[in-house]
């Protein structure tokens, strides 16, 4: 019988390894806490239509990145969007073209990771809380307190605190990914029935409780919605007030994007709020992928590099690969 190989997280990167393992022939088994797919990249349904609540877009730079986006497009899940973008300094807004490619999933960012899932067998709802080796295989324990296994290896793809404690049966790795900090963001959306009368989709704001915003009905895919605005709060903000009731989020962010528009706001008709207790982290890393190969057990995430979308890809690349070399030795 073959042994799998566990993937806790199904975000970006727990896929990227999940893709790179099966296409190398080997069994994967995945979990999620989640009821689906995505980490910081999914999408929330809701009554406004779908939401991109977490990352707003991506870029790719890498070519290795870049060869998988164009593939991704040529399947109809990715599009470039193209917004008007806006700067706020100082109490004023102006223009802020720039050429940057932005992609985003089509008509969600949802779709990019149902789409590399696939097929791939996976646990969701699903919250893991321990990892432990025995003789001679890896076992996993739920928060049900129901025990998962064998597997022949485990990788963790989730936020660095998660994975610090999951770590305990690799007390290294534990103690280097408990010194990685990750900041949270508050994210808010708002839908209008008439749309607001400005020119700007997107903007990026200084000198105020918020840090970004988009138009999500400007993003590919999203047209036939209503009016729909999403807010993310930056990260002193959203650490000063992480306790915040939800409520509360959505008055103070309203209230902040209704002092910067350049125009009459009427009350939204939708309002929702979202807290992403790990949404990037405070500082920079360059690991790729941390492992203890001996051990059998792997880590990555978008912490391990550069924090973007782009960064949790070439993290999982790299975990699935250190560990596919690992096994032809």
């Amino acid at each position: 019988m073959t042994v799998p190989i566990a993937i806790i997280g199904t975000g970006i990167a727990g896929l990227s390894a999940a893709q790179a393992l099966f296409s190398a022939g080997h069994a994967v088994h995945l979990f999620d806490k989640s009821r689906g797919s995505g980490g910081r990249m999914s999408s929330k349904r809701s009554d406004a239509g779908s939401l991109d609540m977490g990352a707003q877009y991506f870029t790719a730079r890498d070519r290795r990145f870049v060869a998988v986006v164009n593939h991704w497009q040529a399947n109809g899940w990715v599009e470039q969007w193209k917004p008007s973008l806006y700067n706020y300094h100082g109490g004023r807004l102006s223009p802020s073209p720039d050429e940057q490619v932005r992609w985003v999933g089509s008509p969600g960012m949802s779709t990019i990771t149902r789409a590399m899932l696939d097929d791939l067998p996976v646990t969701f709802s699903c919250r893991i809380t321990e990892v432990f080796r025995g003789s001679r295989h890896w076992s996993l324990q739920d928060a049900e307190g129901k025990t998962h296994g064998p597997f022949s290896h485990v990788i963790i793809a989730t936020p660095a605190p998660q994975a610090t404690t999951l770590l305990a049966g690799a007390p290294k790795l534990a103690s280097v990914v408990a010194g990685v900090k990750m900041d949270p963001t508050w994210a808010v959306a708002l839908a209008f029935s008439t749309p607001l009368d400005t020119p700007l989709q997107g903007c990026f704001v200084q000198d105020s409780p918020l840090d970004w915003l988009a138009c999500n009905r400007s993003k590919p895919g999203r047209e036939g919605q209503l009016d729909t605005w999403v807010l993310h709060a930056t990260s002193t903000w959203s650490r000063e007030h992480v306790d915040m009731p939800k409520e509360q989020v959505i008055e103070h962010l309203h209230g902040a994007f209704a002092e910067l528009i350049s125009c009459a706001m009427p009350a939204p008709v939708f309002s929702l709020a979202h807290r992403w207790l790990y949404a990037r982290p405070s500082g920079t890393h360059e690991w790729g992928a941390l492992s203890d190969a001996d051990l059998g057990i792997y880590v990555c995430g978008d912490w391990c590099l550069s924090g973007r979308v782009e960064g949790a890809w070439l993290s999982g690349q790299q975990a699935a690969n250190r560990l596919i070399e690992h096994l032809a030795r």
